[in-house]
């Protein structure tokens, strides 16, 4: 274990480095949520029953979710980049921890995105949103996201050392926009198709969602929903445990053996 430690701070060391010099594209991913909040904010706000300021506090916590649930992208394409660059087989021929290499990338992208929320929240603030509960609670629920943001790179260092390929991982990146669509980032589910309502509400990102915004006090818990967003702490927690329970292991598995 402390082999781990040892080898696994230095590995972070290397990846927080390795983000510090692609400044435009930690700009980018801290913009984006940001432009996401102001455009769906003010256009979707519009269009929807809720009034625009009760939507976009409705809309922060979404959209801190879905951008935790961009950890697999981020892990994919830094995990495919190294691959493709050789990086991983020089890594491999170190004497380390063999969970040291994707156990420092996690982490390091977990204090980038806590890092990143700052911003946010504070363009959530000037548009709108409200800590409507105790400071306790708003740290729980920033807690659990960041929880959800480990789980999800863990997935996707696993999925790009798979692919192998930065221009595989870019399009498979690309198709995990569709996530935050298909949950209750955006808009209640309420209202949808009984199916399409059902596959919304078991997908990770909806108990998230629900959890931060029944933390933050911005909506109360919908009733009728499926078990993970009924009770959205525990089906958060739930879903951490068996992503990472389920992945992290791949993950150092896929990593320690390469293309075997």
């Amino acid at each position: 274990m402390s082999m781990l430690a040892h080898d696994g701070t230095a590995m972070l060391g290397r990846q927080l480095q390795r983000i510090r010099n692609t400044p435009g594209l930690l700009i980018l991913t801290q913009t984006m949520p940001i432009t996401m909040l102001l455009f769906f904010g003010y256009v979707f706000g519009s269009a929807l029953a809720m009034p625009g300021e009760e939507y976009r506090s409705f809309l922060v916590p979404g959209l801190l979710v879905a951008t935790a649930a961009n950890g697999i992208m981020t892990g994919m394409f830094q995990a495919a980049q190294d691959v493709h660059r050789g990086v991983t087989d020089r890594l491999r021929t170190l004497p380390i921890s063999r969970a040291a290499v994707p156990l420092g990338q996690s982490v390091a992208d977990v204090l980038v995105t806590a890092v990143g929320m700052v911003p946010f929240l504070l363009v959530g603030l000037a548009v709108g949103w409200r800590l409507e509960k105790s400071a306790l609670q708003a740290v729980g629920a920033i807690g659990l996201l960041l929880l959800f943001r480990f789980a999800t790179t863990w997935i996707g260092i696993f999925l790009g050392l798979l692919t192998r390929s930065e221009e595989a991982a870019g399009q498979l990146g690309g198709a995990t926009f569709i996530l935050p669509l298909l949950s209750n980032a955006y808009i209640p589910t309420e209202g949808l198709p009984g199916w399409l309502r059902t596959l919304a509400e078991w997908n990770p990102i909806s108990a998230v969602t629900t959890a931060l915004r029944d933390l933050f006090g911005n909506a109360p818990v919908p009733e009728g929903a499926a078990w993970p967003v009924a009770h959205p702490i525990a089906g958060s927690l739930l879903w951490c445990a068996v992503l990472l329970a389920v992945f992290a292991p791949l993950a150092v598995r896929r990593y320690a053996h390469g293309e075997g």
